[in-house]
């Protein structure tokens, strides 16, 4: 199972991205949308159809800390990519009804659920899971905003451009480990 974790900045340009593997299995599914086609025109299009019908793909394998490797969702990086961007519409939407920060579940795509979390400064984080976990995802984007902000003052960080420390990555990996 896997999560996959996007800081936008107001304009959405993409500051950080992260994608957490959990340590439960993934669920196999038969890609229904593939198999009602006919094999010449599946052929070129595999990777794709795969990845938009949630199967699990063969092909695709993912290295976890400890060396493991686990078997992906088959979700190619542009498919996640690709949810992501389109559930921006959705969540501009729920904004201007709500006032909270934490917008829960916002949008889904086949088996992916988007939950969001907007800033006071209107950046948004934008959390893609399988799986149900509202306690775990709001602790989950508090801390991730803790950690924002500490990078914010930092006077050598330019704000709404890219992340590149390692001790923030380290520390949203930790706490994706420790809530996801």
């Amino acid at each position: 199972m896997s999560h996959h974790l996007f800081l936008l900045s107001p304009s959405d340009t993409p500051i950080y991205s992260l994608t957490h593997y959990s340590t439960k299995l993934p669920q196999q599914t038969s890609s229904s949308l593939s198999s009602n086609l006919p094999t010449w025109s599946t052929s070129a299009f595999a990777g794709t159809l795969t990845a938009l019908s949630g199967a699990s793909s063969a092909t695709q394998s993912h290295h976890v800390q400890g060396g493991a490797v686990r078997m992906g969702g088959g979700q190619d990086r542009h498919v996640i990519q690709m949810i992501a961007n389109a559930s921006l519409d959705v969540i501009e939407d729920v904004m201007r009804k709500e006032s909270a920060m934490y917008l829960k579940s916002v949008d889904k795509f086949n088996e992916w659920t988007v939950s969001a979390f907007i800033t006071p400064g209107n950046m948004k984080f934008i959390l893609l899971h399988e799986t149900k976990n509202d306690d775990g995802i709001r602790s989950f984007f508090h801390d991730v905003w803790e950690l924002y902000l500490k990078t914010m003052l930092n006077p050598f960080y330019t704000a709404h451009s890219p992340i590149r420390s390692i001790v923030f990555d380290t520390r949203v990996r930790a706490s994706a480990k420790k809530y996801l």
